[in-house]
């Protein structure tokens, strides 16, 4: 099972340019675990920078994943990898979620880089 970084989504709507390994893993929708936290900010910059129609097609694409919600259990763990990691709200919640699942979680965002369970791609 994979998660995809809002950093990823983010792009690959935008630009449509990412590396073929993690086009392969946004489009193996069967494989995909997609955190509620990642809907959010994907809608939203989308949204800020295209049209609500671009911002639901993304919307629905993220849907045909298995939504993993923000539960109390999956909160704890956030805090914890919040601490530990120094990392912000959503990317705890991101990365709790990738480590409760045991699944690769594939992102541009450096302050992910070198933690368990990461597939990171720098930026160009």
């Amino acid at each position: 099972m994979n998660i995809v970084d809002s950093s990823c989504w983010i792009e690959y709507y935008a630009t449509g340019t990412l590396e073929k390994e993690i086009i392969d893993t946004i489009e193996n929708v069967d494989e995909l675990l997609v955190p509620s936290i990642v809907i959010y900010e994907v809608f939203k910059k989308i949204l800020a920078d295209k049209t609500l129609y671009d911002a639901l097609a993304a919307v629905a694409h993220l849907r045909r994943g298995k939504i993993i919600d923000l539960n109390e259990e999956l909160a704890l763990i956030a805090v914890n990898e919040s601490r530990t990691h120094r990392l912000p709200l959503a990317d705890s919640i991101i990365y709790a979620t990738a480590k409760k699942h045991s699944c690769a979680l594939w992102t541009k965002d450096r302050l992910f880089a070198g933690l368990e369970f990461v597939r990171y791609f720098a930026k160009a």
